[in-house]
């Protein structure tokens, strides 16, 4: 049955507040919606907020009635409440009443949980469309943009009512299929609670110095014209590149011919970069980053690069970034959850792309008055991801000894060489730290190299690209060090076979975060060009295990932060994660207590996938944000 709570002239079975209460308040499980002005929830409004099971469904005009009664049922941690998309209900929710929704199941977050990799669609259309065989006319819910003070017609009142049904009925599906099966039952449970912290996280936002940045987006924009203006002059000072300047000039009577470009080239099109460079390096294909890193030698090339780089900071993180800022003067982006790892990414604007220098994230401040950032991120996570999965000997003593890690396999790569090449005083040969010795850093770096390369299926022609050494010294140098590190080998072809044979790989237990690869099937290998799938199958089957058991891990930090902080009511805020590192704004008044607590939770996550206690978390405090 649907029932109306407010004043409406349609036909609607009516109910009061009390009476939705009095319903709700000893059920197990609800399915709450709502419905607004638009989508974001700074500026637009919730205007009809949609309660029930399957059996009765209540549909409420928060325009005439508060659902502040609700407050308890919505916040209990007893009652499951169904939501799908639950970050965008939340922040409306929130941003109108203070009510943080506890204990949710999130059909969307779940059904991306089950069919991670597969390409599909997770709108709430399509998963009543696929499981229930239901096509639900979504045009009814574009006819509450901007609505203001009409009455609800009676197509809206059953548009409303029918979300809540089909929730019910989704959550019941999924919990049969899917979960059980693929044991996938801790993945689903830190998900939905993920879910919750990451809509605080879009909630909070972080503080932006705009003054900052747009001095800072001006610096930008001015070294892309610079870097333009000298690839112009490379154009205009190498004789083979004569054809490229421009035949004609057009003037007018006020223009200086200095400040008249002569160059044809728009070095923002790759298509026409691609032309003028052909010309230095005849069998180039493309001008992208990956196919121009050999050819850095030459002085055009190079300084191209910088130019892309320059251009990259000038436009996403110019003055047009500026847009993103909100009404309340922050930045609120939006992640989005699952990646195919597990990963979350961030939209609008993407923070996980900010420039990784300082110059970029001091711009973002707290933006509270006597509140200061503490971060915390954790200190070499995939690598003792690697060095747990693998067991190997020597990774799992030195992580243990609180040595450099990178420095030890360098000096079991290369042996003797690596002892001609310490200086005196090494800090490597005395105490197994990192030094600073000239070479020893160069055969350090070629062993780093490797080691976080594991972590992304990194082969010998991505090897020997990014070391400038030749494909036979890269096979050379993957060949020693597997043959000095059998159990790490051993572990990695192990994830491939695996990934390569079945069709998915998973994440290190507790979790075991399933990720299918769609266009795997039996037999791929017999298949025209199987062999490339199944090289790209591999690959990933070797990273995600990996990247994947690492995102579960800092989901599952920002899941016990984001409950501290709540049950204690401490003054701390969360308000971004990039990777392995959480950020939160704490006042002032209680910001020592919280650094050592935060490192606390870090690491309890940490042990919650690697027990032995290896992988530690740095955890700091700091005026601005820092990487």
């Amino acid at each position: 049955m649907i029932y109306f709570v407010g004043h409406t002239n349609t036909e609607s079975l009516t109910a009061t507040i009390e009476e939705v209460v009095k319903y709700c308040e000893d059920k197990s499980v609800l399915a709450v919606d709502t419905e607004t002005t638009g989508l974001d929830f700074l500026k637009d409004k919730m205007i009809m907020f949609q309660i029930g099971d399957d059996a009765n469904q209540f549909i409420i005009d928060t325009r005439q009635v508060s659902i502040e009664p609700l407050r308890d049922i919505l916040e209990s941690e007893t009652i499951v409440k169904v939501l799908h998309n639950v970050k965008f209900d939340y922040k409306f929710i929130r941003s109108a009443y203070n009510i943080e929704l506890n204990n949710i199941w999130d059909t969307m977050i779940v059904d991306q949980v089950i069919h991670n990799g597969k390409n599909l669609r997770f709108r709430l259309v399509d998963l009543t469309e696929r499981y229930l065989g239901i096509d639900v006319d979504k045009d009814v819910r574009t006819t509450f943009i901007n609505m203001k003070d009409r009455e609800f017609t009676y197509d809206q009142i059953i548009y409303g009512a029918k979300d809540v049904e089909h929730l019910i009925t989704l959550r019941e599906f999924q919990q049969a299929n899917g979960i059980p099966a693929n044991e996938l039952e801790a993945a689903v449970e830190l998900e939905n609670k993920t879910a919750l912290a990451l809509a605080d996280v879009e909630f909070n936002g972080i503080g932006l110095d705009t003054t900052m940045w747009s001095t800072l987006a001006a610096k930008s924009a001015e070294r892309a014209k610079e870097l333009g203006n000298k690839l112009d002059s490379y154009v205009l000072h190498i004789p083979e590149l004569h054809q490229f300047k421009e035949r004609y000039l057009q003037t007018d009577l006020f223009a200086s011919v200095d400040t008249i470009r002569k160059v044809s080239v728009n070095w923002d099109s790759p298509s026409q970069v691609l032309k003028v460079f052909k010309v230095l390096v005849p069998g180039l294909e493309a001008v992208g980053a990956f196919e121009l890193s050999n050819h850095k030698k030459i002085p055009l090339i190079r300084d191209y690069i910088k130019y892309k780089e320059s251009m990259k900071l000038a436009t996403s993180y110019g003055l047009d970034f500026l847009k993103n800022v909100g009404y309340d003067n922050r930045i609120h982006t939006s992640f989005s959850q699952i990646l195919n790892t597990g990963r979350v990414a961030s939209k609008k604007p993407n923070m996980q792309q900010i420039p990784g220098t300082n110059e970029f994230r001091n711009c973002f401040v707290s933006g509270l008055v006597d509140y200061q950032f503490v971060s915390s991120d954790y200190s070499s996570q995939e690598l003792c991801i690697i060095a747990e999965g693998s067991q190997d000997p020597v990774w799992l003593q030195a992580l243990r000894n609180g040595e450099d890690l990178h420095s030890i396999c360098a000096d079991l790569v290369y042996g003797q060489e690596w002892v001609d090449a310490a200086e005196q005083g090494c800090a490597y040969m005395s105490h197994k730290q990192k030094c600073n010795c000239p070479k020893h850093g160069k055969l350090r770096t070629n062993v780093k190299t490797v080691n976080f390369g594991l972590a992304y299926g990194m082969g010998p022609h991505k090897l020997a690209n990014t070391l400038k050494i030749s494909q036979e010294e890269a096979e050379e140098l993957i060949s020693k060090y597997f043959t000095i590190f059998p159990s790490i080998h051993k572990f990695l072809v192990s994830l491939g076979t695996y990934g390569t044979s079945h069709g998915h790989i998973k994440t290190f237990a507790p979790f075991k975060r399933i990720r299918w690869f769609d266009n795997w099937k039996p037999g791929l290998s017999q298949s025209k060009d199987g062999w490339k799938l199944l090289g790209t199958i591999e690959r990933a089957s070797k990273n995600t295990p990996i990247q994947g058991t690492g995102a579960d891990m800092t989901k599952q930090a920002l899941v016990y932060i984001h409950e501290y902080i709540k049950e204690h009511k401490v003054p701390v805020k969360v308000v971004m994660t990039v990777h392995d590192q959480i950020d939160t704004v704490c006042h002032t008044s209680y910001i020592d207590e919280w650094k050592e607590q935060m490192k606390v939770l870090m690491e309890q996550a940490a042990r919650v996938i690697l027990p032995s206690g290896l992988l530690k978390a740095d955890t700091n405090i700091s005026d601005k944000w820092e990487k």
